[in-house]
């Protein structure tokens, strides 16, 4: 689905893409493709990009638009002015759990 140049493609829409932490990005671009659950994919992104510092900057709205595609895909119905809520929300909880982080996004998307 996403690959480690698509996401920081998508970084370098907001910033320079400086990623500055290639590990985490790289362990869920290979952990994706072994779920067929969206949600989990877009928890596990949500938590590399936004609680993992993957970018020198621009990682909550990286998070916000690698979610939107992800729900895009999968032709999962929201509203996008519900996505930066659901970041912020996300970091003001400091949610680092990926449940959580599932739960957080299942219930900003109703």
């Amino acid at each position: 689905m996403l690959s480690f140049k698509d996401v920081t493609e998508i970084n370098k829409c907001f910033v320079e893409g400086r990623v500055v932490n290639p590990g985490a990005l790289d362990y869920v671009v290979k952990t994706q493709s072994r779920s067929k659950n969206w949600l989990r994919t877009a928890a596990l992104f949500t938590r590399a990009i936004i609680v993992d510092h993957v970018f020198e900057d621009g990682n909550k709205r990286t998070a916000g638009a690698v979610l939107m595609f992800i729900m895009e895909f999968n032709r999962i119905k929201y509203l996008p002015e519900e996505i930066p809520e659901i970041v912020v929300s996300i970091l003001t909880k400091n949610l680092t759990d990926i449940r959580e982080i599932e739960r957080c996004i299942k219930h900003g998307i109703r």
